[in-house]
């Protein structure tokens, strides 16, 4: 049974997209699936912003074909891990996990990189264009950072 990653923001258009194409690049697709969704329903069925999309592709991934989808307290159980990009998500995650191994899934990303600071990815969607590129290089740096001690963990 392959091993589930979640990623979580907000609108599932911006930084959770980013964090599924960039994981999903660095893992063995046959032992890892890596998905994303956000806190909030407002862009359920959409494609991620054309910013996200764009800087991936700059970047060599393609996460077009990705369509946003709603967090749900179902996503407990089908995910070992959960990762989310601000504390704010971290919030609304928490609030819904049904107990304490739920709880004990939902990590904040940039924990990966700047252990026990609890740092937040900049939402880039009301910022500046190049926002896009320094979300990409940080959930960049936190995906290599996962990937390895996925791969040592389970392989």
């Amino acid at each position: 049974m392959p091993v589930k990653i979640l990623m979580v923001c907000l609108g599932n258009i911006c930084r959770s997209p980013l964090a599924e194409g960039l994981l999903q690049s660095k893992l063995p697709r046959e032992k890892f699936i890596v998905d994303s969704a956000g806190t909030g329903n407002w862009h359920v069925g959409k494609q991620p912003d054309a910013r996200s999309i764009a800087i991936a592709k700059l970047n060599g991934l393609d996460i077009s074909c990705q369509r946003g989808r709603h967090f749900s307290k179902k996503d407990f159980e089908e995910y070992h891990y959960i990762y989310v990009m601000d504390s704010s998500n971290y919030s609304d995650v928490i609030s819904l996990a049904p107990n304490s191994e739920a709880k004990s899934k939902v990590k904040m990303i940039l924990n990966e990189i700047f252990p026990g600071e609890n740092v937040d990815v900049p939402d880039p969607y009301f910022g500046l264009e190049n926002g896009f590129a320094n979300v990409y290089a940080m959930l960049d740096e936190a995906c290599d950072s996962i990937a390895q001690k996925l791969i040592a963990k389970h392989f």
